[in-house]
């Protein structure tokens, strides 16, 4: 199974910005997604993670701002992202528990392989 994350870029504060990321492959089932992001210097970090009835959790930092969603008959996850600032600055990267048609009693978490935001004039 395969994540493929989109959609970065550069923007200036106050921007808009719209990540996306698909999951391909020998999916048998995908529960939770979720978007993660590392900044330079720092430790990955959770953004927000989005469950596959639509339950939402948000980091203090992007409450207000930011907006996750999901398209589970595409496989796909989306984080708008909104009033952007300069420490939004990362790679974002995409996440998603699940089960592949390899062994569907297995429990999997896959990683895509991040995309860049820079926030800056």
């Amino acid at each position: 199974v395969q994540l493929q994350a989109s959609g970065g870029g550069l923007v200036q504060p106050g921007g808009s910005l719209r990540l996306s990321c698909i999951a391909s492959g020998r999916i048998w089932k995908v529960d939770d997604m979720g978007w993660y992001r590392q900044a330079p210097g720092k430790q990955r970090e959770l953004v927000a993670r989005v469950t596959t009835g639509g339950s939402t959790n948000y980091a203090d930092s992007v409450k207000g701002r930011f907006v996750i969603s999901r398209d589970n008959a595409k496989n796909t996850v989306y984080l708008q992202m909104n009033s952007l600032k300069s420490e939004d600055t990362a790679v974002y990267y995409c996440n998603a528990d699940g089960r592949d048609d390899l062994n569907i009693l297995l429990p999997r978490n896959w990683w895509g392989q991040g995309t860049l935001v820079t926030v800056s004039s």
